[in-house]
């Protein structure tokens, strides 16, 4: 007998420990070589785990079990032969009469495998939010992929609705008093909310961690964005949000104050030249925040782009190790779920994290005179060990000029 030992491979620098979301194949199948065995989730993205030979798989892990690097997953026991479709093949009386009867023999992968009728991530997502139930795998084994779910869904959209039955008279009754439940359930954390856990008390806990707050006149913006919006689009295919417009106004303002671009490593300050953003981004497993790279270097149209793309990912589970790691500033929007003023809590080992609002149409004072204008609570969090309060004062101030004056970002003044 030859077994090959499946381990947890190493997936990233500071990724220590996986948790086995699920086995894509039953305990006792034969696998191939580099076919998907399992499912591993991870801080940052959930990875799919391949067979290192060809073989009868035996599990050793459980789904659910929390693994470090090095664990041992599975087995494959390589001396086992990959069964025949037709039971062997050495009688041909057999074959014969199969032939003459027109019967096929079926691959017991793609009808016994455990993955088939089981959705990917992606795929599973899709599902939900678009309450389907019986959806075909094209995939290995048959598991639901991505494109099966948005091909059903499509499927569905264009579907005619059913004409409404008018229901049979009944006889009124009056409706049952509902009981009072005290019914409990309990469910272990996803791995990354365990991690975004652990990681929001450490920022709490580490860090000497303020907020300063200011108030931001969006009217030049929201007229520039309604005067050139559709000759945007028509050149590069995506409409100018808010975000790039955020982004770009800190991008500049980092770079001429390098102490809020700064990380604290040790008894030491570690300064960047560049300013990569990450961006909080909202998903049914949590708050992930991948980041925008050289924000100070691209323009609008590259950052709305890029900002469109990091977020349909991390919606669809499929954000790489590589497009989650980095960034040296975080930029959150509670606006979009209707957030007035909150204090953001920091994004470690950042040492600041701005906080957009929703725009409320407000009277101010301009020149002397009461205006309802379109205005936006800003919040600045930051690690008062590495950043003074005169600097993040003067941090927001600077960004909010930029933005009540949107030219002056546009020429770089």
């Amino acid at each position: 007998m030859s077994i090959v030992e499946m381990k947890v491979p190493v997936i990233g620098e500071s990724i220590t420990e996986v948790t086995l979301s699920q086995w894509l194949k039953a305990d006792g199948d034969y696998v191939e070589l580099d076919e998907a065995i399992c499912e591993f989730e991870s801080d940052k993205a959930t990875l799919e785990f391949p067979a290192e030979a060809a073989g009868k798989l035996i599990h050793v892990a459980k789904e659910e079990d929390d693994l470090e690097i090095g664990a041992l997953v599975a087995k494959i026991d390589t001396s086992v032969p990959k069964p025949d479709s037709n039971g062997g093949g050495g009688n041909s009386t057999i074959e014969a009469v199969a032939e003459e009867k027109n019967e096929t023999v079926a691959a017991p992968a793609s009808s016994s495998s455990h993955a088939s009728g089981h959705p990917s991530p992606a795929a599973a997502k899709i599902m939900r939010e678009n309450d389907l139930a019986d959806v075909k795998g094209s995939g290995k084994g048959g598991r639901i992929t991505k494109a099966d779910a948005l091909k059903a869904a499509g499927a569905k959209k264009a579907a005619p609705a059913p004409a409404p039955k008018t229901p049979a008279p009944k006889e009124s009754k009056p409706a049952p008093i509902a009981a009072f439940s005290r019914n409990t359930s309990r469910k272990k954390m996803s791995r990354m909310r365990r991690t975004i856990a652990k990681r929001l008390v450490s920022a709490k806990n580490t860090t000497a961690m303020l907020t300063t707050f200011n108030e931001v006149d969006l009217s030049a913006v929201m007229k520039m964005r309604k005067k050139y919006q559709e000759r945007f689009v028509e050149k590069n295919g995506i409409k100018l949000g808010f975000m790039s417009l955020f982004a770009k106004a800190c991008a500049k303002v980092l770079m001429e104050m390098p102490t809020v671009n700064a990380m604290l490593d040790g008894d030491h300050l570690v300064y960047h030249d560049y300013v990569d953003i990450s961006i909080a981004i909202s998903t049914p497993d949590g708050l992930v925040v991948p980041p925008v790279k050289n924000v100070e270097s691209k323009t609008f149209a590259e950052i709305e782009k890029e900002i469109k793309a990091l977020a349909g990912k991390a919606r669809s589970g499929t954000l790489s190790l590589e497009e989650m790691t980095g960034g040296t500033f975080t930029i959150t929007n509670g606006g979009v779920f209707g957030s007035m003023m909150s204090t953001p809590i920091l994004n470690e080992p950042q040492s600041a994290i701005l906080g957009m609002h929703t725009i409320q149409q407000r009277p101010v004072a301009v020149n002397g005179e009461v205006e309802i204008r379109p205005m936006m609570y800003l919040a600045l969090s930051y690690d008062h060990r590495v950043i003074d309060g005169s600097s993040s004062v003067t941090f927001l101030v600077k960004v909010k000029k930029l933005l009540e004056d949107p030219v002056t970002l546009l020429l770089d003044l």
